[in-house]
């Protein structure tokens, strides 16, 4: 029986192997991949685990998913008081000397830029929390946390009280200090 072109085309099932050609298209000379295949580490995946089924080989490794996991005590200090200086002290207004950082400038945004500002600023209470700090320091670093949301949701004079009062710096000092009469 002979097949048309037309019988070919509606035809289902498995097609014949085609050689991979590169993707210059036609003519072109057989480009495929020769030798080992790396991964991104630089290993040599062997061929026994490219051959598994795909359920078996997919798996997950988070063990070096975690940037911050592993610093030391003084590397989650230096991190928080940084994020501190960001928030609170990064930039000067041209022609004064008068400093702000990204909280001021987030803080403009009615109501929505307060809550974010605010949550920050409560990253780095839990952040000393999570180095150490005791219930009174944490206290303290909350109520200045406290202090400037509240304050900062007066419309104009929120914001000027938000530039000058610098609650994640008063933070980062009371940390520091009590981290500094703490034994080794």
């Amino acid at each position: 029986m002979v097949m048309s072109e037309s019988d070919t085309k509606t035809r289902t099932g498995p097609r014949p192997q085609q050689p991979f050609r590169g993707t210059r298209g036609r003519g072109a000379a057989d480009q495929s991949a020769h030798g080992p295949i790396i991964d991104q580490e630089g290993r040599e995946i062997p061929e026994a685990e490219l051959r598994r089924p795909f359920g078996e080989a997919l798996r997950f490794d988070f063990g070096g998913a975690n940037p911050f996991g592993n610093l030391t005590r003084e590397q989650r200090l230096a991190r928080l008081e940084t994020m501190a200086k960001l928030l609170d002290i990064a930039f000067i207004l041209p022609g004064t000397r008068i400093r702000y950082g990204i909280d001021g400038i987030i803080g403009l945004i009615p109501v929505v830029g307060d809550i974010i500002a605010t949550a920050l600023s409560l990253w780095l209470v839990r952040e000393a929390r999570a180095l150490g700090a005791p219930w009174h320091i944490t206290a303290r670093m909350l109520g200045n946390v406290a202090i400037q949301g509240v304050v900062g949701t007066v419309p104009v004079a929120g914001d000027a009280f938000d530039v000058l009062f610098r609650a994640n710096m008063r933070n980062a000092r009371l940390l520091r200090r009590w981290l500094e009469r703490q034994p080794r």
